[in-house]
């Protein structure tokens, strides 16, 4: 039997907390037993239905990984001059694929160049014989990356909560679009950890902040 892999991410535009990426990895003839179950974009399912979702997933999976990329690993591919937020996703997607070892992979790119990302994406594969589909928006058409977005989507909801509580805040979201988390960098933007320092949501609002400090002696 053929082993099929897909490849997603969850929180890749949030300003607070970690990136999840997570890969799932079924039997080829399984695929239908994923559309059964409902699985797709987790982007179009409630937050419960996720959560419902998740151990059948599991269930029908030959075996799944996960990783958490923090902050400040984000911060430092987005500040460096020889990485960016798609070669980070590029690399750990390897990293989770290389863990699987699967005869296919199906990875949902980041970017509309997808030739240029499968390109780096394979440089970081031990296995170079595997066969690579590389598409935008891939989790709306192949149920294994949908599988692997709810995943992925869980697993990141589930870091949001743990910080949340660990702090006993509320930021919200996490969202650059969100008020409540725009407020709440504006006011804590020097206090905790979790922030991407690299997004422009954190850098205006610690500007503003410095800023309206410095009038304060004026």
């Amino acid at each position: 039997m053929a082993l099929v892999c897909g490849v997603e991410e969850a929180g890749r535009g949030p300003v607070i907390g970690p990136m999840v990426m997570a890969a799932v990895m079924i039997d080829k003839e399984d695929s239908d037993k994923l559309k059964s179950l409902g699985a797709k974009d987790s982007k179009l399912l409630t937050p419960r239905t996720r959560e419902l979702l998740v151990p059948q997933i599991k269930s029908i999976a030959k075996k799944f990984e996960i990783v958490i990329i923090p902050p400040k690993e984000i911060d430092d591919a987005v500040l460096s001059d020889t990485l960016n937020l798609n070669w980070l996703e590029a690399i750990k997607s390897a990293e989770l694929v290389n863990k699987l070892n699967p005869d296919k992979v199906i990875l949902d790119c980041p970017s509309t160049n997808t030739k240029a990302y499968t390109a780096y994406f394979k440089k970081h594969l031990k296995n170079q014989d595997i066969e690579i589909i590389s598409e935008h928006k891939a989790d709306l058409n192949y149920p294994v990356v949908s599988a692997a977005s709810i995943i992925a989507k869980v697993a990141r909801d589930e870091e949001i909560e743990k910080l949340k509580q660990k702090h006993n805040v509320n930021f919200g979201s996490g969202y650059p679009s969100d008020p409540r988390t725009k407020g709440f960098i504006q006011k804590y933007f020097d206090k905790y950890d979790f922030f991407r320092k690299s997004w422009s949501t954190f850098q205006n609002a610690a500007g503003e902040k410095k800023q309206k400090r410095m009038g304060d002696f004026n």
